[in-house]
C-alpha cells in the first residue's frame, strides 16, 4: 500500500507526456553540472519552455541557455528566433554562444547567409572566425540543396580580399567535402582565381548528381 502511494505521488509530481515542464524545474536543471543531459530527459516540450526563459534572462544566463540549444541539437522554430536576435550581439561569450547554437537549431538558409556575411565583414576576427566554425561543424539540420547553398558562398568567399578570411573559408569547405582543390589563402592571386573556378566545376558537378 505504501508503495502504491509513493508511486502515485511520482506519477502526479512528473509531467505528463506531451505537457511542457515547468519554468522552475527547467531554471534550476539550467544550474545543475549535467544540464543538457538532464534537460534532455525531458524530451523536446523543454524547448518552447528555454526559448521563454532565454528571451527574459541577461546575457551571461543566455549565454548558457544558448549552449543548452547547442547540445541538444532539436530544431525549434522558438529556439531560432530568441536567437536569431542575438546574433550580432556584442556581448563576447553570449555572440560565440549563439553563432555555434542557431545551426543546430534550425535549417535556414537566412541563417547561413548572415554568418557568411559575418565570416566576411565582420570586425572583431573572433567573432569572423567562430562564424567560419559554425558553418563548418553546426549546420546539421540542413537540406543537400541548402548545403549547396552554403558551398557556394563559402566558395564564393574564398575571393575575399583578407587572407584570413580566405583561410576559415577553406578549412570549412575542407571540413565538408574533405578537399581543398588545390586554394592556398596566401597563394597568387591568378593560382587562387583558378582553383575557384575549379571549385565552382566541382559544385556544379555536385549539384546536378542531387
Amino acid at each position: 500500500m505504501a508503495l502504491a502511494v509513493v508511486a502515485l505521488a511520482l506519477a502526479l509530481a512528473a509531467p505528463a507526456r506531451g505537457a511542457e515542464p515547468s519554468p522552475l524545474e527547467v531554471e534550476r536543471l539550467l544550474d545543475s553540472s549535467g544540464y543538457v543531459e538532464a534537460l534532455r530527459e525531458l524530451g523536446p516540450e523543454v524547448v518552447p519552455v528555454l526559448a521563454r526563459l532565454y528571451a527574459d534572462a541577461e546575457p551571461e544566463r543566455r549565454a548558457r541557455i544558448a549552449n543548452a540549444f547547442y547540445g541538444l541539437g532539436w530544431q525549434s522554430e522558438e529556439a531560432r528566433r530568441v536567437l536569431n536576435a542575438d546574433l550580432e550581439t556584442d556581448h563576447e561569450r553570449l555572440r560565440l554562444s549563439v553563432q555555434w547554437a542557431i545551426g543546430r537549431v534550425s535549417a535556414d538558409d537566412d541563417v547561413v547567409e548572415r554568418l557568411l556575411t559575418i565570416l566576411r565583414s565582420d570586425p572583431n576576427a573572433l567573432f569572423s572566425e567562430k562564424a567560419a566554425c559554425a558553418l563548418a561543424h553546426d549546420q546539421i539540420h540542413l537540406t543537400e540543396a541548402q548545403k549547396v547553398l552554403l558551398y557556394a558562398g563559402l566558395i564564393d568567399t574564398l575571393r575575399s580580399p583578407d587572407a584570413r578570411v580566405r583561410r576559415d573559408a577553406i578549412r570549412a569547405l575542407e571540413i565538408h567535402t574533405g578537399q581543398r582543390r588545390g586554394f592556398q589563402p596566401w597563394g597568387a592571386s591568378e593560382a587562387r582565381a583558378r582553383s575557384v573556378r575549379d571549385w565552382e566545376r566541382w559544385l556544379g558537378d555536385y549539384e546536378s548528381h542531387l
